[in-house]
């Protein structure tokens, strides 16, 4: 097994030939009378990848390539058709029920993508942020409960007065703390973090994820970050792994990734970085060709071929492995065959 697919001595979340299907079949009696098949989406078709403690890794991706699926099966929303998530030495396959899995749940949080949606606004943004602390049995009485939730808020750069409030009263940016502040409240080691900053201004995006930056130098955190921000992607990542149509297509740090891609579905997504000062003689970026095949019936071979101009015919019927290419993950056979240069 190539280099950073296999888990090393710190890794906190290993995640081996993850797969998740969805049944998208007609009705029974439709399929009975039409004479048609049962049909399922193909949301995750083999995903590995592994994440040492205290590092940021992140997964990017056009809309529908299946990285927020990894984020629901990793936290349990989601159960994997097949594969393994091993955390810290537990398969979370073989946890079940509710008593088996509480422990590991208070270690591992999620911060969802939209802090309109996540926020229950009948309730005051003191109780929000005292659930978890109630749920996992956290404190001994009212009054360790009531100065858990200020400091929480305080960590956060919010106001304990501000637990008074209903989450309507704050910005998209300051429910996003109260968001963080909940999901910090369980005293977790790993976050898995859910576009956590699409719903968000571009300014207050960069707070966030100072923010988020500054938790986990002071508290020793490890993130899942989920998103299609390239920018974002660049500002808190310490690897990268690369996602199209289910399937992991390169693994990098995130300094090699964006200095030297080497998938060409990577080169197309940062060919979509605006540029304020261009390099002398560099050529015009395009955006990305093409449509996204439907993964339903995804094609033969490697699944970005379609859209890839440097496919050939073994593309089109040889799924590439995720091979190492100097330091780089990366699934293509014009790589790996030196038809692709840089």
């Amino acid at each position: 097994m190539p280099e950073g697919l296999t888990p090393a001595p710190d890794t906190i979340l290993e995640v081996s030939e993850l797969k998740r299907y969805f049944d998208v079949s007609p009705p029974a009696l439709e399929r009975l009378l039409q004479g048609k098949p049962r049909a399922a989406v193909k949301a995750l078709d083999g995903v590995s990848f592994a994440i040492r403690r205290g590092e940021t890794f992140a997964l990017v991706g056009e809309s529908g390539c299946g990285k927020t699926t990894v984020a629901r099966c990793v936290v349990g929303l989601y159960r994997p058709s097949a594969g393994r998530i091993v955390f810290d030495g537990l398969d979370l396959a073989t946890l079940a029920g509710r008593a088996a899995m509480a422990p590991v749940r208070r270690r591992m949080q999620m911060i969802f993508q939209d802090p309109y949606a996540s926020l229950n606004p009948r309730w005051r943004v003191r109780k929000i942020v005292a659930e978890p602390l109630v749920t996992h049995g956290l404190v001994r009485d009212k009054a360790e409960l009531r100065a858990s939730v200020a400091e929480l808020l305080e960590q956060v750069r919010l106001s304990p007065a501000d637990g008074d409030k209903f989450p309507h009263e704050f910005s998209g940016g300051q429910r996003q703390r109260i968001s963080i502040a909940r999901a910090m409240a369980a005293h977790p080691e790993f976050l898995v973090c859910d576009e956590p900053t699409s719903a968000l201004d571009v300014s207050v995006q960069a707070q966030i994820l100072n923010l988020m930056k500054d938790l986990q130098r002071r508290l020793g955190l490890t993130y899942l970050f989920i998103s299609h921000n390239l920018a974002a992607i660049y500002q808190i990542s310490d690897r990268v792994g690369v996602m199209y149509l289910g399937r992991l297509v390169e693994l990098a740090d995130a300094e090699t990734l964006f200095a030297r891609p080497r998938h060409p579905y990577t080169r197309l997504l940062l060919d979509t970085i605006p540029r304020l000062d261009p390099p002398d003689g560099a050529a015009e970026r395009e955006p990305v060709a093409g449509e996204v095949p439907n993964p339903i019936d995804p094609p033969p071979g490697c699944a970005f071929h379609p859209r890839c101009p440097f496919a050939n015919e073994r593309c089109r019927v040889e799924r590439p492995a995720l091979l190492a290419a100097d330091s780089t993950l990366v699934a293509c056979h014009a790589v790996e065959e030196g038809r692709l240069s840089g």
